[in-house]
């Protein structure tokens, strides 16, 4: 009998990840309805030796080249077409027993929902719980264009102690790519995730386009799992602040209506001229150059999208239509 759900691991040069996290996600994932798969993006260190020496038993998507996060995913789903769902895992997640079984069923018993994440806990050695960076409790999208979500709003993270479990799975704007279960169909037929993204954002941008299409997106806080995180580029190196804050603006250009988007991205351009000074009082110039290269940047590449949407996502859920700016800064909000 054909398989559910394809579970896919996208791996660059994650030898020691690997060794780590995917003996865990073998061994909790049911074998009767999922499928392990680890899409490797052209590593040059000794994952292939690893996976065929230590996990024989794991199906291996090859590629000669790295294509990014969104490009090896993209690649990949192609590739897992046959399966009605898909997962997307970081190779940095530790699953925990039956972390797969609450996603699935969901999924399966509500056709409207396109995604689901489950709750996201930062991998730690301790007992301690404590939501992670990339995702937390389901993502959200404010007036302004600024993603937070429930348990992480800008660097304040909180503690996990049940504060965000709901019986029945919450509407949210975005699902975190460190685990994102998708509808593979659906997947593909928009396109995937955008790889001129490269790397950053490209899960809210589909995830709006999820929207987009008509479908829901949920957190099903029944389920979760535990993600290391910064594993790639670490919070304020300069590369990470090129690649948000320029697709940030590509995200907003492309996903809202043409005479929105135009005035948004006016209010933005003031607010990110407020960082890039912010980087330069801290003496912090790689950032602050990093800031005006994602400008110039997106100007140039805004010209590739010309097809613009008839309505504003976010005005589908109530928690997008807040101002986190003035929340966080002026108000001192800490918490969802």
């Amino acid at each position: 009998m054909m398989k559910k759900v394809a579970v896919i691991i996208l791996n660059w040069n994650g030898a020691a990840l690997l060794r780590k996290y995917l003996p865990s996600v073998i061994e909790n994932t049911d074998a009767e309805v999922a499928d392990v798969i680890v899409a490797d993006n052209g590593s040059t260190d000794d994952s292939l030796q690893v996976l065929a020496s230590e996990f024989p038993g794991v199906r291996t998507i090859l590629f000669e080249q790295n294509h990014g996060f969104a490009g090896g995913y993209n690649l990949a789903l192609q590739q897992c077409s046959e399966y009605e769902y898909s997962v997307l895992l970081n190779s940095d997640v530790r699953t925990p027993a039956r972390w797969l079984q609450p996603l699935l069923a969901y999924m399966k018993q509500n056709p409207q929902v396109g995604a689901v994440q489950p709750k996201i806990l930062k991998d730690r050695d301790d007992d301690r719980q404590v939501f992670e960076y990339a995702g937390a409790a389901g993502g959200f999208i404010d007036r302004h264009g600024y993603p937070f979500c429930r348990g992480r709003i800008f660097g304040t993270v909180e503690d996990d102690y049940g504060q965000y479990d709901t019986d029945e799975p919450l509407d949210i704007f975005w699902a975190t790519g460190a685990c994102l279960m998708v509808r593979t169909e659906l997947y593909n037929r928009l396109g995937g995730l955008d790889a001129g993204f490269f790397a950053h954002m490209e899960e809210i941008d589909l995830c709006w386009r999820i929207h987009l299409a008509g479908f829901a997106i949920k957190a099903v806080t029944q389920s979760r799992v535990y993600h290391l995180g910064g594993g790639s580029l670490p919070q304020g190196n300069p590369r990470k602040v090129y690649l948000n804050f320029r697709n940030n603006l590509i995200l907003l250009h492309k996903n809202l209506p043409q005479k929105q988007g135009r005035r948004l991205l006016f209010v933005r351009r003031l607010y990110d001229s407020l960082a890039f000074f912010a980087e330069v009082a801290k003496l912090h110039f790689a950032s602050a150059r990093a800031i005006i290269k994602a400008h110039n940047d997106f100007r140039q590449m805004r010209k590739q999208y010309t097809t613009f949407p008839s309505r504003d996502a976010r005005k589908d859920i109530p928690a997008c239509n807040c101002d986190i700016i003035a929340d966080y800064y002026l108000r001192h909000r800490r918490t969802f």
